[in-house]
């Protein structure tokens, strides 16, 4: 018993960075097992079909015409019931099983492509998240191409959405990866802009084509004079690249006034809708522009 809860201890040590020592206490050991549980549940999850995908649209702030959609991960557990990303995504990132869902999340989003369009619909572009470690595996393109061929999906329709962060590692390899997918027709969002610590030096080089405002910075638009200057900056700047920008987490009419008011064409958030699963975007998004 010593032995395992010096483990725990170790566990939430290394968790807290480097440079320090946590002591056994109770709650680590019913933490632990609460991780384990939900480690095991996830894998289940992946197994019995409890993951799902919801879609929030991005729209033109001119028109509110869709531009693209946003493919959002959901898990319904069976006891649960809907569990957001937030909660679960990190465990997935930690123990590499987001490889494997990031790969369903990819293949869901392309049937779903294929679905709307056997319906008659016209489908906008997806965007995708992609993690980190799925971002470094060594078979991502192929991964992709063998999907976009087996799903009948032409790489243009999709939006692949990475992090800052991940654009400052193995730089000449990133470069690579990101020419691969252009090859495709896949574009490039850089998602959560402006909460990253890369230089911005990659937006020239990467080529990149649409930057993503953090809803941090949106949230609080109305009433703080430092988050008003950064967007303003950010708009300033993706006008001078030509680079597309979306802002995120939209919910009042004056945050939209002040976006369209300073240059940007595009935002997502619950002003236009919130993210919604399939059979509601069909009846709720696609019949009013597909008539």
């Amino acid at each position: 018993m010593l032995l395992k809860n010096s483990d725990i201890a170790m566990y939430h040590a290394k968790k807290k960075g480097r440079n320090n020592c946590q002591f056994f206490k109770s709650e680590m050991n019913k933490r632990a097992n609460e991780r384990h549980s939900m480690e095991v549940d996830l894998r289940n999850a992946l197994k019995c079909s409890e993951l799902l995908l919801h879609y929030q649209p991005i729209v033109n702030i001119d028109d509110t015409k869709v531009y693209s959609m946003e493919a959002l991960l959901r898990w319904r557990h069976p006891k649960n019931g809907l569990i957001c990303p937030t909660k679960f995504i990190r465990l997935a990132e930690e123990t590499g099983m987001i490889v494997l869902i990031g790969e369903w999340v990819m293949r869901q989003s392309c049937l779903q492509i294929k679905a709307w369009r056997e319906q008659g619909y016209e489908v906008p572009k997806l965007a995708i998240n992609l993690s980190a470690l799925q971002f470094r595996q060594k078979t991502l393109v192929a991964d992709i191409t063998r999907i976009l061929d087996e799903t009948e999906v032409e790489g243009h329709c999709l939006i692949l959405e990475i992090t800052e962060s991940q654009l400052i590692e193995n730089v000449e390899e990133v470069v690579r990866t990101l020419q691969q997918l252009r090859a495709l027709g896949i574009e490039i969002s850089v998602d959560d802009f402006g909460t990253g610590y890369s230089s911005l030096s990659y937006l020239k080089r990467y080529q990149i084509n649409t930057l993503k405002i953090d809803r941090s910075f949106v949230r609080d638009i109305s009433d703080n004079p430092e988050d008003t200057a950064i967007i303003a900056a950010i708009l300033a700047m993706a006008d001078n690249l030509k680079i597309n920008v979306v802002a995120e987490g939209v919910e009042t009419e004056e945050q939209l006034f002040f976006l369209a008011s300073h240059g940007c064409f595009r935002f997502q958030g619950y002003f236009f809708s919130k993210p919604l699963p399939a059979p509601e975007i069909e009846s709720r998004i696609w019949k009013s522009i597909n008539p």
